[in-house]
């Protein structure tokens, strides 16, 4: 007669390793489980249906509904305030910190385990905001879901870098059609070229993926689905704690940072001149790396909120 051990070794070995370390999370039910495991089984369908860029979006919306009811944000006020009901959304539970390319790099190049668990000033939001990494040289490159399905999508499209496990091995082991191990030198490449593309490097924190950071996206307007949603009014992304800031003097309005930046935050004003709008730079540097004359730095701002820093640990 079978036994309870045989059925379960007909389980994937990531997805067990995946239900031991959520059993292992504080305040991690089944439900999260089973919410991280559609998400991460399912990343295209995921995506796909919350973009709208699935053809059947539409017609099965009323399915997305249901879901997103299944699945709530749960409700865990900050330490310093109260949060109501009514000022909870998803993206407390599914959001993304901008960070430059210098943080990026450091997030790929890490060789011991990292343990970040107070990042409530970093990560604004009410979930998901430790940094908890288990062999962090475990990488995979992963083909971005806000890409693949959307129409003549921006390229490569394998150039989203999840991290750690069970993570990794999670993804490699579902999705091996769309994902290759690959190793922190690849990653640091990865970075490199997609920030030459003018591309943002978000890091990424989902309550359903264990609460904590799981991956680096390198993000484009066009395609990023959180992107479109933050300039929607729905805050999924918060600032890296830094603005641009243009040297007047070695400007010459060429206008070569307006065409990267992914925010639309440099504009000429009425004189002619190249401007930063504060209320829509996000500090990602990807200006700086891009301004023929150097004329643009980035300076911390406290009103930005705090950068995050991996030497916290």
């Amino acid at each position: 007669m079978p036994g309870k051990s045989n059925r379960f070794h007909l389980i994937a070995s990531s997805t067990r390793k995946f239900y031991q370390a959520a059993k292992e999370t504080p305040g991690y039910s089944l439900r999260d489980f089973l919410h991280g495991y559609i998400y991460a089984r399912w990343p295209y369908l995921y995506i796909g249906y919350g973009k709208g860029d699935i053809p059947l979006a539409k017609k099965t919306a009323p399915l997305w509904k249901i879901f997103s009811r299944l699945f709530p944000p749960r409700v865990q006020p900050r330490s310093h305030h109260s949060l109501t009901e009514a000022s909870h959304t998803h993206a407390d539970g599914y959001h993304g910190k901008t960070i430059p390319l210098e943080t990026a790099r450091d997030l790929v190049s890490i060789k011991e385990p990292i343990r970040i668990s107070d990042l409530e000033q970093v990560i604004p939001y009410t979930r998901a905001r430790a940094i908890l990494q288990e062999f962090p040289d475990h990488i995979i490159a992963l083909d971005c879901p806000c890409r693949v399905v959307k129409a003549n999508p921006c390229t490569p499209v394998d150039v989203c870098l999840i991290i750690g496990e069970p993570f990794a091995s999670f993804i490699a082991e579902h999705i091996p059609e769309k994902s290759r191990w690959i190793t922190q030198a690849e990653a640091l490449q990865i970075l490199e070229e997609e920030n030459q593309r003018g591309h943002v490097h978000h890091a990424f924190f989902k309550e359903a993926m264990l609460d904590r950071f799981y991956a680096i996206c390198n993000c484009c307007a066009c395609c990023c689905g959180a992107m479109q949603f933050h300039q929607k009014g729905i805050p999924m992304l918060a600032s890296s704690g830094y603005v641009a800031d243009i040297d007047l003097q070695l400007c010459e309005n060429c206008g070569s940072c307006q065409d990267f930046c992914q925010f639309t935050a440099l504009n000429f004003d009425s004189t002619g001149q190249n401007q930063v709008n504060w209320n829509l730079c996000m500090g990602c540097g990807i200006c700086v790396e891009h301004c023929p004359q150097n004329a643009i730095r980035l300076h911390l701002d406290p009103l930005k909120g705090v950068p995050l820093s991996i030497s916290a640990s």
